[in-house]
């Protein structure tokens, strides 16, 4: 079968490439799925290079997340072969067939293609565990998203909106804001460069915000730090700028606000009841047509390439989703 492996460790992708394996045999407490698409997150990025915070060992198939087809699956795990499955594991959903743990999949949404199965996941349960799991999103608080042009970003926005809160979109790229909002329809969009301190202030009559959920680090983390409301909660999601930030302890301390470090998939493992009450939660989302996730590219996997450039350059808003049939 096709599968895009990663055989060595490299900056430009030279050790990435479209092979021919086996097709993996099913471990106990495993279901063979048949991948339909298969759906691109900046991890997935990251440890074609190594610096993801998880290193698998060399070579193996990229690939957080999919969506399928069962093939085979053993009668307890409640799947049969034929039904409609999303979800993944930290490797191997870019290629033809992928074996996947029970409990990380679930049915998909009955509207929803599998395009858009493939693309929810991973952001939507990063964005749900940090809005609502761990900093209990209400509806009228201020949400300020950054980094609001990627799929967790526009994900984070989407749940905002949709739960009744007010969402400001803050984005590097003035060219993305057209498209943020046509996506993710936020009250407003900004452009997070320099001091944005103010225009969060003007756009919530200088009451700043209740969540900040920052997915960018760098510059952009330290001005975050300026737009906490006093008992707000200020979310570490990514250090997508390349700089991890650093912050005085006095800072939360003066400005009343807590710093929340966010690790969706951690989290998921180690409390898996929570973990299954944020699935079940977006899928009913998804399936009332509340939630939609963005679609950016829809490539074969033959040119995988294309997509990871994209992502690469931060030319995207939105996620980009392979066909391993093509």
């Amino acid at each position: 079968m096709k599968a895009l492996c990663v055989e060595n460790l490299s900056e430009d992708l030279s050790g990435v490439s479209l092979v021919d394996i086996p097709v993996p045999k099913r471990q106990p407490g495993e279901v063979l799925v048949r991948v339909r698409a298969a759906s691109l997150n900046y991890p997935d990025l990251l440890m074609t290079r190594g610096a993801y915070q998880f290193k698998p060992e060399l070579p193996f198939t990229s690939g957080l997340e999919c969506a399928g087809e069962v093939i085979e699956a053993d009668p307890e795990n409640g799947l049969s072969a034929g039904d409609r499955v999303m979800g993944g594991n930290k490797t191997g959903a870019f290629a033809e067939v992928a074996s996947l743990p029970a409990r990380a999949l679930s049915t998909m949404p009955a509207n929803f293609s599998f395009a858009q199965a493939a693309a929810m996941g991973a952001a939507y349960s990063t964005a749900y565990t940090g809005l609502v799991e761990l900093c209990g999103l209400e509806a009228g608080q201020r949400v300020l998203v950054t980094g609001a042009s990627g799929g967790v970003g526009l994900a984070a926005l989407d749940l905002a909106k949709t739960l009744g809160a007010k969402a400001i979109a803050a984005t590097g790229v003035d060219a993305k804001r057209a498209d943020i909002e046509r996506f993710a329809s936020p009250d407003a969009v900004i452009v997070s460069k320099g001091r944005f301190r103010e225009t969060v202030s003007e756009l919530t009559d200088g009451k700043l915000c209740d969540i900040v959920f920052d997915t960018v680090g760098g510059d952009v983390f330290d001005e975050c730090t300026r737009c906490v409301a006093f008992g707000g909660k200020l979310v570490v999601v990514g250090f997508t700028s390349g700089r991890i930030a650093e912050v005085a302890a006095n800072i939360p301390l003066i400005k009343g606000f807590s710093i929340v470090g966010l690790r969706a998939g951690e989290y998921a493992r180690r409390f898996p009841e929570r973990g299954a009450a944020i699935n079940a939660a977006l899928r009913e989302l998804a399936q009332a047509g509340q939630i939609t996730p963005a679609l950016a590219m829809e490539l074969p996997l033959s040119r995988w390439q294309e997509g990871f450039a994209a992502m690469a350059e931060r030319r995207l808003v939105g996620k980009v989703v392979f066909d391993p049939s093509r």
